[in-house]
């Protein structure tokens, strides 16, 4: 049983053909403005810039907003490594915040405490202390699907004037007090890899409520380019980041299903809770009562290490497929150099206990064939 695989029920097939027989596949044809715009309503937000994956859309989005050398983002130490990479891109340098074990994600209160311990703050900048570097950005992730506390960690960002970029490549579907995630931050990320709740085989967006930025951020992912009549020039240095109308086509076929994956998977993760409620030492992590996620990856969180890894042995020699958690960035050896908010206590309990079980929509979807 694999840990995520994709579930296509839709249009999926009728939207890609009709690329491949009209010629459209590449980033110019109807399906890309088509998926955006669908992206955008299903956010609540007025734009979407689709783009290539999920790390070209966190990289264009800090780029659009500014961020390079001498600049610090502060993102979770607990994370999938594009996260980090996004930042490091720009010339900027990930500081790594704790975790928080109501929601899995950045903690703002701790966070807060950071920022007035150990950071100056004037009229036009906060800075890092120790290592003299601008806090660009507030990078928060909602870690498996579930919502990171949005209102605390925006109201610390306007505290300060600094932008809060929401990484919620994770948890399209999800909901922080009835507003979708993605649309919350300065700019929000999706991805839409084949291990996500929806796909288009590989993908991602940028979410906005911006129109400056949100031109900026398309100007940027197509190479900057500016057309003048028959000529084009390029007035900065862009990225060819745009997303495929072929690649488009099947993701506007799968976000069609989106309130169907998300209900499927909820649902599995009521099973999984009812499983496991009996189980000494083992614990089904479960949204805040003011958030709704969608369960991308159901995380069990086990009384230690040694349970976690015990149960891991076990299961994926059933041939489950099951996992723990990323490494901290912060351990890895690209990005030990990195300044930390504190000692991460949280999110390395968290690293140390989690494990991610097979959380596929098809798991309970009626089997309706191949498309």
């Amino acid at each position: 049983m694999p840990l995520h695989e994709p579930c296509f029920r839709g249009n999926e097939l009728r939207y890609a053909t009709e690329c491949i027989k009209t010629g459209w596949v590449s980033t110019a044809g109807a399906f890309v403005g088509k998926f955006e715009d669908a992206l955008a309503e299903s956010c609540d937000a007025r734009h979407a810039v689709a783009t290539v994956n999920g790390t070209a859309a966190l990289h264009v989005a800090l780029v659009a907003l500014g961020i390079g050398s001498r600049d610090a983002v502060i993102c979770p130490a607990l994370t999938f490594v594009a996260t980090a990479n996004a930042i490091s891109y720009c010339g900027a340098t990930p500081l790594f915040a704790d975790s928080s074990h109501e929601t899995l994600g950045l903690c703002p209160e701790k966070l807060g405490e950071f920022l007035d311990r150990d950071c100056d703050a004037s009229s036009d900048r906060l800075v890092h202390r120790a290592s003299g570097l601008r806090i660009a950005a507030i990078m928060p992730v909602h870690l498996f699907g579930h919502p990171v506390d949005m209102d605390k960690t925006i109201a610390l960002a306007a505290r300060f004037d600094i932008p809060v970029i929401e990484d919620a490549t994770e948890s399209l579907g999800s909901y922080h007090r009835n507003a979708p995630t993605g649309g919350l931050g300065t700019v929000g990320v999706l991805s839409f890899n084949g291990n996500k709740i929806i796909t288009s085989g590989g993908g991602g967006g940028v979410i906005t409520n911006d129109d400056t930025l949100a031109a900026k951020i398309r100007h940027l992912s197509t190479t900057a380019r500016q057309d003048r009549g028959w000529q084009h020039d390029h007035d900065m240095v862009g990225f060819n980041y745009r997303m495929p109308n072929l690649n488009a086509a099947l993701a506007l076929g799968q976000l069609e299903n989106l309130r169907e994956f998300t209900a499927a998977k909820r649902q599995l993760a009521e099973m999984y809770r009812e499983l496991f409620a009996g189980m000494d030492g083992v614990d089904l992590f479960s949204e805040q009562s003011w958030a709704k996620s969608n369960y991308w990856l159901n995380a069990l969180l086990t009384q230690d290490q040694s349970a976690r890894d015990a149960f891991l042995d076990d299961v994926n020699g059933r041939g489950i497929q099951a996992r723990p958690c990323w490494r901290l960035m912060s351990e890895l050896s690209i990005y030990r150099h990195c300044p930390v908010t504190d000692g991460l206590k949280v999110a390395r309990d968290i690293e140390s206990r989690l494990v991610n079980l097979p959380s596929s929509a098809n798991l309970l979807l009626p089997d309706e064939g191949t498309i």
